[in-house]
């Protein structure tokens, strides 16, 4: 699980230097990690001793720690690359003490020829220590948002050294009228998937879509979602909504 092939529309690589997390919101009820982490938690397998299967279904265990010899990985891949950071985990995570955030930082500034999409749902940790890493071009900085409970996240991002921001509004599980998308350069918009998956309404879509118009700001709709997201797809209004930030 160092690295992962995915079919996640917006990236090209997965890149998982930490291992295991927490629930932390509304957003996190169905977590699709939570979900792999306890498929592979059997002895032996990756994610042992990080999640479990119960009669409730999946849960996290709480363990959370880094994962040194993977470090490096990005540094070997010569190709060009979208690298999603941590799609199994959360960098800013309690248990992740500051020295491992930014060794983190490093490699990615170090390997320059990528691009690497972080992001998070624990935005004050985020705020916190974000005087204290290097901030490259080429490391765009995300918080989750899936309602207007957390909308703090997105003012404690743009509060930061990150020179390119992006927000990720999945699982979006309620409207977002009122978006302040000041020095937001990038919006991913998602309904929830796999079981359990909450409803996303058309209209709360296109609401977000108009005021990324309106400022100005990237535009990407990665799924309607749902219990079998092949099903439902990605298309709004008979098109698809691939922007991403230039280069």
């Amino acid at each position: 699980m160092a690295t992962l092939s995915t079919k996640i529309e917006w990236t090209e690589t997965t890149w998982n230097p930490v291992r295991g997390c927490t629930r932390v919101s509304e957003g996190c009820r169905f977590c699709y990690a939570e979900r792999i982490a306890a498929r592979f938690s059997g002895k032996g397998l990756a994610f042992e001793g990080f999640a479990k299967q119960t009669k409730s279904g999946p849960q996290w265990t709480r363990e959370v720690m880094p994962v040194h010899a993977l470090l490096n990985e990005p540094l070997k891949w010569k190709k060009p690359r979208r690298i999603f950071v941590n799609s199994m985990s959360d960098l800013f995570h309690e248990k992740i003490e500051l020295d491992f955030i930014r060794d983190v930082f490093s490699v990615m500034q170090a390997a320059h020829w990528h691009k690497f999409q972080v992001l998070t749902k624990r935005s004050a940790r985020l705020l916190e220590y974000s005087s204290e890493l290097p901030w490259p071009r080429n490391v765009w900085m995300g918080v989750s948002v899936e309602d207007d409970r957390v909308m703090d996240r997105i003012e404690a991002l743009r509060q930061t050294e990150a020179k390119v921001k992006f927000l990720s509004l999945e699982p979006l599980i309620g409207p977002l009228p009122e978006l302040d998308l000041t020095d937001i350069d990038w919006v991913i918009v998602g309904g929830e998937s796999g079981p359990g998956a909450r409803e996303i309404k058309e209209k709360w879509v296109k609401d977000i879509r108009d005021q990324c118009k309106k400022e100005s700001v990237y535009f990407f709709f990665k799924q309607w979602g749902g219990t079998r997201k092949s099903k439902t797809g990605r298309e709004l209004d008979g098109r698809t909504y691939d922007e991403m930030p230039d280069d």
